[in-house]
């Protein structure tokens, strides 16, 4: 079964409003579907030792997390999210007859500390570009590599900034619509591009079967490959892969999104956290 405990870290938790704008229609957008466990089963791959520990950096609703626990054979999984509406779809994710051994914190993954150590940590789904500058996005891997056993790994998944760009097509603003496959359902976006801060701005209008919609907004800091890869040597971890999905589809620059892969090198010193970050 689930269960829910805030860190002890005396850290403020930073809500940004996230899971309240899409409580309830989230799973709509990201459903539990094929996809989600072709992420769950390459990860289950990826993690060196699953007795370790795993942590997910942004659990949201459990897609991932809950997949990837049972992949795992049971390994319990913890999961960080800065919103409790997240947190409270993740809780009830699980039922009596399968219960999910997923463990959800309340916590900022800027500043998220454990006593315990992971063998694999992963942000996937863009989590890494909610976070808006160079700065918050560099602590957050910092705190993935502090987490981490020597050997362990560090997985991103986010948004590829030359893609993003180029889809624009040379203008700052444009506009698509995404087929679901349930009939008359479909997300159409506004996408704007902020390029003074390398933002991004997506207003999503879902439409659904019975004809109602919702509106829900996010903001992103786009980076490229390079960018993440130079956030991980920082934190004393070293490059591995990189991909364009979880097929391990190669990467080109217009691919949507990008999987990176990172390792904590054997004889990394654990006794303090990386890149001037205190344990």
């Amino acid at each position: 079964m689930t269960t829910t405990h805030h860190p002890t870290s005396t850290a403020t938790v930073e809500d940004i409003g996230y899971g309240r704008q899409f409580e309830g229609w989230y799973d709509r957008l990201f459903p539990w579907n094929e996809s989600a466990a072709v992420t769950a089963t390459r990860l289950s791959e990826l993690h060196p030792e699953p007795a370790a520990g795993t942590v997910e950096f942004g659990v949201g609703t459990g897609r991932i997390a809950v997949p990837l626990a049972r992949a795992l054979g049971g390994a319990p999984v913890t999961g960080i999210d800065s919103s409790p509406e997240m947190l409270a779809a993740l809780r009830a994710a699980g039922d009596d007859e399968e219960p999910a051994p997923v463990e959800a914190v309340l916590a900022d993954i800027r500043t998220y500390t454990s006593q315990r150590t992971a063998g694999l940590v992963y942000c996937v789904c863009a989590t890494l570009s909610m976070l808006l500058t160079p700065e918050d996005q560099r602590q957050a891997v910092a705190r993935a590599a502090h987490l981490l056993v020597p050997g362990g790994r560090f997985v991103v998944e986010t948004h590829n900034k030359p893609a993003v760009i180029a889809s624009h097509e040379g203008r700052s603003r444009t506009s698509y619509f995404l087929p679901y496959p349930e009939p008359g359902t479909g997300l159409q976006t506004h996408s704007t591009l902020l390029p003074e801060n390398d933002l991004w701005h997506c207003a999503h209008v879902w439409f659904d079967s019975d004809g109602t919609s919702r509106v829900g907004t996010e903001l992103s800091r786009l980076t490229t490959p390079d960018e993440v890869d130079a956030y991980a040597r920082a934190a004393g971890l070293v490059p591995q892969s990189r991909n364009a999905d979880w097929l391990g589809t190669p990467y080109t620059e217009d691919a949507p999104m990008f999987v990176s892969t990172y390792v904590k090198p054997e004889a990394a010193d654990t006794t303090t956290g990386p890149a001037g970050v205190p344990a």
